[in-house]
């Protein structure tokens, strides 16, 4: 096994706390539970039942240690709750330092880890690590839907297939004759992107999922494609559009190089550690792409203290559906 302290130090930065606090939580459980704590609630404690801050630490018999099971008790309401309850960690068996260690990983990762590597390096089963990457995604999915563009900003609208090799090919260069999965990004410039799996990129689809989600104060750019055709005229400050056929990527301040740089990083991800992505969980991938992209600017621990933060609220089910 990886001796997993040593790699997150060979990572870790000095103006980084939360990066010099990980090793040791990935090593040890109990530190591992003190540090979901700390990144959960900060230095105040609350019961995840009454939302009361009036709780106390639950010790052993002869009060000179936390219980083995890190229990806290709420005096309001008198119940007993760990920093397991109310998120992806609940009713899990799998150790804390585990966690942390694949929620390191997972957020800074610029192109993804795989689940075969979580389990080499923790000792999980493959079965287990995989389990783990799915909810550490689901964490990362955004709940709030979040309109872009809001500041008269630029948003880069642009489409993609995301998969193997097309089973039959027709006639068209893309999306024709294959099984691959549509894949619609819209990023804006500067700022956040989102993402959304599309049945398929004909106007209608198209124009609807960006009057959806991009304010209508912004700009938006695309490439040449005709389907785009007439959504500048929901937005204040039009469409623009660069034709890649002739060559041509730039033109003054309109370009799509921002959407294409992104979708480069989710397919070299898929492509070169997951391999294979299958139509109902390509959602949760994208979210984990969309999460280290709208957080890029953060340091990697910041960035793993707000996945973890993320994860309070969403229940661990082993038999929920796992899209969104």
């Amino acid at each position: 096994m990886i001796n997993i302290t040593t790699k997150i130090q060979n990572r870790s930065t000095k103006n980084d706390p939360i990066i010099r606090a990980l090793p040791a939580a990935c090593a040890d459980e109990k530190t591992a539970v003190e540090f979901g704590e700390r990144m959960r609630w900060g230095g105040h404690p609350a019961c995840p039942h009454c939302g009361d801050t009036d709780v106390y630490q639950m010790m052993n018999v002869d009060n000179t240690a936390r219980q083995a099971n890190y229990r806290w008790r709420c005096r309001e309401c008198k119940a007993q709750f760990t920093v397991r309850i109310g998120s992806v960690f609940e009713d899990s068996r799998i150790e804390l330092r585990h966690w942390c260690f694949a929620f390191w990983r997972a957020s800074t990762s610029k192109k993804g880890v795989s689940a075969l590597e979580i389990h080499r390096q923790t000792g999980v089963s493959y079965k287990s690590a995989l389990f783990m990457l799915h909810r550490i995604r689901y964490a990362m999915s955004e709940s709030a839907p979040v309109m872009l563009g809001q500041d008269c900003g630029d948003v880069e609208v642009d489409e993609t297939y995301v998969g193997g090799k097309p089973r039959y090919r027709g006639t068209s260069k893309r999306g024709r004759g294959t099984k691959k999965q549509c894949v619609l990004a819209l990023v804006e410039r500067n700022g956040s992107v989102k993402t959304k799996p599309i049945a398929n990129v004909s106007a209608k689809t198209l124009q609807t999922a960006i009057r959806q989600n991009v304010n209508g104060s912004a700009r938006i750019v695309t490439d040449e494609n005709s389907a785009y055709t007439g959504i500048g005229k929901h937005y204040a400050r039009g469409h623009q559009t660069v034709c890649h056929s002739t060559r041509e990527y730039v033109r003054g301040d309109a370009y799509s190089n921002t959407v294409e740089s992104f979708f480069a990083t989710v397919k070299r991800g898929i492509n070169g550690i997951y391999h294979s992505v299958s139509k109902e969980h390509l959602s949760l991938y994208l979210s984990e792409y969309e999460l280290r992209h709208n957080n890029r600017n953060l340091e990697d621990g910041e960035r793993t203290a707000a996945a973890i933060r993320k994860a309070q609220g969403q229940r661990l089910l082993y038999k929920q559906p796992v899209t969104r």
